[in-house]
C-alpha cells in the first residue's frame, strides 16, 4: 500500500520504533508484542519490513533436509523480515553466519528469531540486523531442520502470518497484523509527533506533569479509524 506522496508502509514504518507502535497497537487493542528477542548486535534504528515465516522444529528422520531458512532467504528482497519460529528453543542454533551473507546480498532487512542464533559476530560485521531470544554456538545440524515456509506460525504467545508486518530495534519487537496496518501506522505516526511537541514543551519548561497528562495522548477517535 503507497500512500499518496509515494511512501509505502514499508518505508513508514521505519520511520517508526517498537514503542510508537507497541501505544497503537494497544489503542486498538492488538496484543501482538513479543518478550524476549532482542538485538544480538547494537543494531541502531529500527528494522521494518513485512513477514516471511520459516517454521523450524526438532529432526524426525534421518532423510536428507534442505538446510534451515536458505530457500525464504532466495525468494526474499529488501522489504522483508525472515522471522523463524522455533519455538522460543534456546539451545540450538537456527540462523548463522552464511545465511547472514546470502541474506544480504539478497537484501533482507532483518532477522526475528523465536529461539537462538549464532555467529553473531559475522552479522555485525556484515551489518545484518538479527534478533533472537539467544546466542550459542550450537548448529541445527542434525537437530533441527525447516518444516515449513510461508505459512503462519506461533511466536511466543501470538500468531504471526505472511503479510504481516514488524518492527524491531533495542526496545523489542512488535508485530501488525497485514489487515491493521494502515491505521496503526498511521496512529503510531501521530503518537510520534506528539511526544515530539510535548519535548518541546518539557524544554520550554512546561511542568512534566502537566505536559504528560493522559488528556495529551492523541486517541483513535482523534485520528478518525
Amino acid at each position: 500500500m503507497t500512500a499518496p506522496d509515494g511512501t509505502t508502509l514499508v518505508e513508514r514504518l521505519r520511520a517508526l520504533d517498537s514503542c510508537a507502535v507497541s501505544d497503537a497497537l494497544d489503542a486498538y487493542g492488538l496484543s501482538t508484542v513479543v518478550l524476549g528477542p532482542v538485538p544480538v548486535w547494537p543494531v541502531p534504528y529500527a528494522v521494518a519490513g513485512l513477514v516471511r515465516t520459516v517454521t523450524v522444529g526438532p529432526r524426525r528422520s534421518d532423510r536428507p533436509a534442505g538446510h534451515v531458512a536458505a530457500a525464504a532467504v532466495d525468494i526474499s528482497g529488501p522489504d522483508d523480515v525472515l522471522v523463524i519460529a522455533n519455538n522460543g528453543r534456546p539451545d540450538v542454533s537456527c540462523w548463522g553466519g552464511i545465511l547472514s551473507r546470502a541474506a544480504l546480498a539478497r537484501g533482507v532487512a532483518g532477522v526475528v528469531v523465536d529461539g537462538a542464533c549464532r555467529d553473531a559476530s559475522e552479522s555485525a560485521e556484515l551489518g545484518l540486523p538479527v534478533f533472537a531470544r539467544a546466542v550459542v554456538p550450537v548448529s541445527a545440524r542434525g537437530r533441527v531442520v525447516q518444516y515449513a515456509m510461508d505459512e503462519p506460525v506461533g511466536f511466543g504467545d501470538i500468531t504471526v502470518s505472511p503479510g504481516d508486518y514488524v518492527v524491531a530495534d533495542g526496545n523489542g519487537v512488535a508485530f501488525i497484523p497485514g489487515a491493521d496496518a494502515e491505521r496503526v501506522i498511521a496512529f503510531a505516526e501521530r503518537i510520534v509527533a506528539r511526544e515530539a511537541a510535548m519535548a518541546d514543551a518539557v524544554a520550554q519548561g512546561r511542568p512534566v506533569a502537566e505536559v504528560m497528562h493522559d488528556s495529551q495522548f492523541p486517541t483513535t477517535e482523534e485520528s478518525g479509524a
